[in-house]
């Protein structure tokens, strides 16, 4: 065996047929990590410890050998699936992208196998939907049949995409779906405003996921890289370029890591990472290079994510450069299914397009419980507006019948040089963001002041702001 090259709610579509895999439904069904066996900082060592890789067998499986031919997107298309099917089918393994522009359809992973994207390697994905077939997935928080992602994996374990090539999205081609005109979007083009609208009523109405098919005619775009349902999850080292959505995806996952990753891509809805409804994550030592949140943490959407009530759990984030983005390490807005023991340490974070360091957003639409974040030693150079914000106002805002809640924040170590804001937050009347620590951090360059307001137990322990100690902000 070969290791990496570096080391009570109505059941959800997805977890009916995870019940069908065997081993992976046992791992997935076991307590969540860390839980009950730590404190504070203490659980984030767990999480990594207990972050494990998966390893493949030594035997490699070629798209060229499979009948891969640079630029022929048939050919390569059947070439992925011939390989990858025979290496699940021998027992798992290494499938190899080598040196070249591998122009395909989408690529869906089978247990035990390596997508391996060899350095010089580009693997470019089609930009004709009608390659992209209907599958059960989730989008914005919502279970649905649409387009499957560029590369997917379902109910799979021991999965991995690692090598020092580059996967490209060309998402250029798919962004004016946003109906953005900054996009390429004009009067009289096709967009997502309907659908999406669609697919939110349906949700709070109830209607079965089987039957809430958007795919052609409805231009809700697909994600990047999706892995849902699955168990030992590796993506490493390579270079995720323009993705025509949310660029990798583990939903319903357990035991993830993602490391040594590069996200680049400047369109609408390109977050980095969104791990959605997964327990137990390490993500390291990536860049983040993005035209929305660079990492953010969800949980499902309103009723939907109410239903499946699968929190995210148990991630360590750490040693991760964020460039432009809406936030560097952000929680929401759809976090129906509740967020705790989240760990960011060791990251930096700079661009005058980078909005907000740390960001939550919630509104009383949305509900759930977020609580327990802790983060330290966070170099921040300049962002646009505040160096933490918590919004509680975000789009629905007061309007719903579900309370949002932030609890226990705990900042240490935090400088920033060039934050307009040190703190924006803003929870409700009825929903106060409650217990947020800052202990030894210092904010240079501020340029405006603080709001906080339905704040209850905001605590400051040896803060600076542009050189002056202060008590309160």
């Amino acid at each position: 065996m070969r290791p990496s090259e570096k080391q009570a709610s109505a059941p959800s579509l997805f977890s009916r047929r995870n019940l069908m895999i065997g081993g992976a439904a046992a791992l997935l069904a076991e307590p969540g990590l860390a839980q009950g066996v730590a404190s504070g900082w203490a659980k984030a060592a767990v999480i990594e410890r207990e972050a494990r890789p998966p390893t493949f067998s030594q035997r490699v499986f070629s798209i060229v050998t499979a009948g891969a031919v640079a630029n022929d997107v048939d050919r390569n298309s059947a070439a992925f699936a011939k390989a990858i099917q025979d290496c699940a089918a021998a027992g798992g393994g290494r499938v190899l992208a080598p040196p070249g522009r591998w122009i395909t359809g989408p690529i869906r992973l089978l247990s035990g196998v390596e997508l391996h994207v060899a350095e010089g390697a580009t693997i470019v994905f089609s930009t004709d939907p009608s390659r992209y077939p209907v599958v059960a997935t989730r989008w914005e928080g919502i279970e649905l049949m649409n387009y499957a992602p560029l590369v997917f994996a379902d109910g799979q374990r021991d999965v991995a995409i690692t090598g020092r090539g580059v996967l490209d999205g060309q998402g250029p081609a798919w962004w004016s779906w946003s109906s953005g005109a900054q996009f390429g979007w004009r009067p009289g083009m096709p967009n997502q405003r309907e659908a999406r609208a669609a697919l939110f009523r349906m949700a709070e109405e109830g209607v079965p996921v089987t039957q809430r098919i958007f795919h052609e005619g409805h231009y809700l775009r697909p994600m990047m890289v999706q892995f849902q349902n699955c168990a030992n999850v590796l993506v490493e080292g390579v270079t995720l370029r323009d993705s025509p959505c949310w660029t990798i995806h583990p939903v319903l996952c357990r035991n993830v890591v993602v490391r040594d990753v590069t996200v680049i891509g400047h369109g609408p809805n390109t977050d980095g990472c969104n791990p959605e409804s997964v327990d137990g994550m390490l993500i390291e030592r990536c860049v983040f290079d993005s035209g929305d949140d660079c990492i953010a943490i969800k949980s499902g959407r309103n009723a939907d994510g109410r239903r499946l009530a699968k929190p995210t759990r148990n991630i360590l984030i750490q040693d991760c450069t964020m460039t432009d983005g809406h936030g560097g390490v952000v929680i929401g807005s759809e976090v129906s299914g509740g967020v705790n023991n989240i760990f960011v340490q060791r990251c930096h974070m700079d661009s005058p397009n980078l909005w907000y360091a740390l960001r939550f957003k919630n509104n009383a639409m949305r509900g759930g419980v977020v609580e327990d974040i802790h983060c330290r030693d966070i170099e921040v150079g300049r962002v646009s507006r505040a160096a933490i914000t918590c919004d509680f106002n975000y789009e629905e805002g007061a309007a719903g019948a579900f309370t949002p809640v932030l609890r226990n924040l705990r900042v240490e170590r935090m400088r920033t040089r060039g934050a307009a804001q040190v703190l924006d937050l803003q929870g409700l009347a009825k929903a106060p963001v409650a217990d947020i620590v800052l202990s030894d951090c210092r904010f240079d360059g501020v340029t405006r002041p603080s709001i906080v307001t339905h704040t209850t137990g905001l605590r400051l322990e040896k803060v600076g702001v542009n050189g002056r100690r202060v008590s309160a902000l």
